[in-house]
């Protein structure tokens, strides 16, 4: 159950993106072709998430919304339901041939068959994840679903989201279930994911149910409905009010209660290897996470190797700009301090802070086109991350258009404390979360014609996290961007060396079970990255095991298919056709992707001029 509880409870959004539906009547595919068959099956298994239809923007449309007053059922017998259907889905993919398939219908075969093989192994093991933790699960993904992705703009979209916020306290319910379940089969979270999760929730009650986000943010969005009375206003804010008081805030309470009675059966062991069929587990979610077949060792030992190199880089910047006494770890935390480097930890310096990274995206697109064929048609917004959310949130992170509405690309920012986030880090961050990286990446995807709706999303880590993070080096090295800008360069290097830490924390807790403290000091020493924020992502690899190695092996591809194609080519190559390449076919697993390269390659040698 480790995969469906990480790909579907975690991240709601990522369910749109694993099996997104489709515009309705229009790119099915004829009866009988494998696009068709596809498209079908994928949207049964969207069918059963309320939250990703509205992920998909198809809230309030006629005909069509009979979704958008429900949650999902987060119960276990919903779990072996999406099971079967996916065992039926890769049943029906099977009586495909693929000797009779060519171009983009093998393509899709190969993609959809990998995803659904992927996410069926291991379903023996029924309790493999926590259900909850301080970063993830419905106590936090459905608040933040409810009050920036339900749309209100009219009275019944009003109602539907009181309807909501009574699911709430049924999927509250449900959790309780589930975590239950998984305690009574040795699966528990080491005390400290304990400890932050009932931290977590109980920051979201502690102000009463007035004072809650799923109220307090209702006035200003009902105050846009046209139409809507004062009266009516006001009762719907009473009943939202009511319904947090009867059913959210008692649902918390009862998972706060559960939480800290897992205290006494819990230690602080870290890795996954400390429940039943850990290891076995771990060799899956990094076969899943990198769609490699590396082991735990050869990622390891990758990430020391790149360590070493990035370090090195590191330190001519650091000399060159006077910071020469210390190791790097110690020189860059110095950095971090520099006064005339930090925004003020105010409205005031935030609201600089973003308008700074305006700056920088209007700046990239103005280049962009010399090196992307496509840009993104859909515009992006740079906010901040929600405050309720904050204390569990990374450093930044990217959410993308809506598929069926107008919804912008955004990248959200984490602005607790404006330190996290010296002026000298903010160039790269952007160009990851945004333009060229994930805004690129995701818009790209979506503009796939002819082919199903799955090979416009992007369910696959090592691919995505592979080109944000490839994207940094284009930024730097084929656009120039640092040329006048050492310590943004540098930013660029603490951001590489953050994800080559990755790969040696991920795998020393999951394989080589360090604890959290020796993981801590480590990723401190080698990142000069402060002790909260390393603490923040130590604790989000302790509950997502993997995850965090995508991110550097996917980079590693790529440059390595852009060696192999700049040294076969020679002359013909060209960077912008090739960045093309990459992106025009979607998110796919890394052999895929290494496949289709050597395909463009031999294409382009064959091609005149």
């Amino acid at each position: 159950m480790w995969k469906w509880l990480r790909r579907i409870i975690i991240t709601l959004p990522l369910l749109a993106v694993m099996f997104g539906g489709f515009k309705f009547m229009q790119n099915f595919g004829s009866p009988g072709s494998i696009n068709s068959y596809i498209n079908r099956t994928s949207l049964s298994l969207i069918g059963d998430s309320p939250e990703a239809l509205t992920f998909m923007g198809l809230d309030n449309k006629p005909l069509i919304d009979r979704h958008s007053h429900k949650l999902a059922d987060y119960s276990e017998a919903q779990w072996d339901k999406s099971l079967a259907k996916a065992e039926n889905m890769l049943t029906g993919l099977n009586k495909f041939n693929p000797d009779k398939l060519k171009g983009q219908d093998l393509m899709s075969y190969d993609i959809t068959k990998w995803l659904l093989e992927d996410q069926l192994s291991d379903t023996d093991i029924r309790y493999s994840g926590y259900p909850i933790s301080q970063l993830s699960g419905p106590h936090i993904n459905l608040p933040s679903f409810l009050t920036d992705r339900h749309a209100i703009i009219s009275q019944k979209s009003a109602d539907n989201y009181l309807s909501r916020l009574n699911e709430f306290g049924r999927v509250l319910d449900e959790t309780h279930t589930l975590v239950d379940a998984h305690t009574e089969n040795g699966v528990i979270a080491p005390d400290f994911i304990v400890n932050k999760t009932i931290g977590v929730l109980e920051a979201f009650i502690e102000d009463g149910p007035e004072e809650n986000p799923l109220v307090t943010t209702l006035p200003e969005k009902l105050d846009k409905v046209e139409g809507l009375s004062d009266a009516a206003k006001d009762e719907i804010i009473a009943s939202a009010t009511q319904i947090v008081k009867e059913k959210v805030i008692p649902g918390y309470k009862k998972l706060i209660a559960q939480q800290k009675a897992l205290l006494p059966k819990t230690n602080s062991d870290a890795g996954i290897w400390r429940i039943p069929h850990g290891e076995k587990l771990y060799a899956s979610a990094l076969r899943s996470n990198t769609t490699t077949n590396f082991t735990a060792e050869d990622v390891h030992n990758t990430g020391l190797s790149e360590v070493s190199r990035i370090e090195k880089a590191m330190d001519i910047i650091l000399v060159s700009e006077g910071y020469s006494d210390g190791t790097v770890g110690e020189r860059v935390q110095k950095l971090m301090k520099a006064p005339d480097q930090l925004y003020p930890n105010t409205d005031e310096g935030r609201e600089e802070m973003i308008e700074y990274l305006v700056e920088l995206n209007e700046h990239i697109m103005s280049k962009a086109g010399d090196l992307f064929v496509t840009l993104p048609p859909q515009p992006l917004e740079i906010k901040r991350v929600p405050e309720f959310s904050q204390d569990s949130a990374p450093g930044g992170y990217y959410q993308p258009p809506g598929i069926f509405d107008d919804t912008p690309g955004r990248f959200y920012i984490n602005q607790k404390d404006t330190a996290d986030n010296p002026k000298w880090t903010l160039p790269t961050l952007l160009y990851h979360e945004a333009a060229p990286g994930h805004h690129f990446q995701l818009s790209r995807s979506q503009m796939i014609k002819g082919v199903p709706m799955i090979r416009k999303m992007s369910p696959f880590t090592a691919y995505t996290e592979g080109w944000a993070l490839y994207a940094e080096k284009i930024a730097a090295e084929d656009m120039g961007l640092y040329d006048d800008n050492p310590l943004g360069d540098l930013g660029r290097l603490q951001a590489e060396q953050f994800r080559a830490v990755r790969l040696v924390v991920d795998t020393g807790l999951h394989h080589k079970r360090w604890t959290r403290e020796q993981a801590i000091d480590y990723m401190v020493s080698k990142t000069g990255m402060t002790e909260a924020e390393v603490t923040r992502e130590i604790e989000r690899y302790v509950v997502w095991p993997g995850q965090a190695t995508a991110y550097k092996t996917g980079q590693l591809a790529i440059i390595r298919m852009r060696d192999r194609a700049e040294n076969a080519l020679g002359e013909k190559f060209d960077l912008r056709l090739f960045n093309e390449m990459i992106l025009e076919d979607g998110a796919m697993p890394l052999g895929l992707l290494d496949a289709k390269v050597d395909t463009w390659i031999d294409d382009r040698k064959s091609s005149e001029g």
